[in-house]
């Protein structure tokens, strides 16, 4: 199957944290890529914003690209900031609740 870019330029660099933006009192997200094996989606969380925890049946990779966030990962809240990565495995539950304005890329891994 092809993969589908939802506005990725091919073969050409692009900045990342720029393909999303805040907005006051919100969290936004933009999928760029997804295929059969996955998808890998930008969020920006506006300062206290966050998701309520849930349990996703595949692996994600977190990447933050700016900013900072609390990551809870089975009970355990971690603190993520820009240039950091964390894993959420499969079947854990898990919430995100930004501490300031963050970016994050996530990669979720469907094989």
């Amino acid at each position: 199957m092809k993969t589908k870019a939802k506005g990725l330029p091919a073969a050409q660099p692009t900045p990342t944290a720029g393909f999303v933006s805040y907005q006051e009192g919100a969290v936004v997200s933009r999928e760029i890529l997804r295929q059969p094996s996955g998808s890998v989606t930008l969020f920006a969380f506006d300062e206290g914003q966050g998701l309520s925890e849930h349990t996703a049946p595949f692996a994600a990779l977190v990447q933050v690209l700016e900013g900072a966030a609390e990551i809870t990962v089975a009970g355990q809240p971690q603190r993520v900031a820009g240039g950091e990565m964390i894993l959420l495995p499969a079947g854990q539950p898990h919430a995100v609740k930004a501490s300031q304005r963050f970016k994050r890329l996530l990669t979720m891994l469907r094989s």
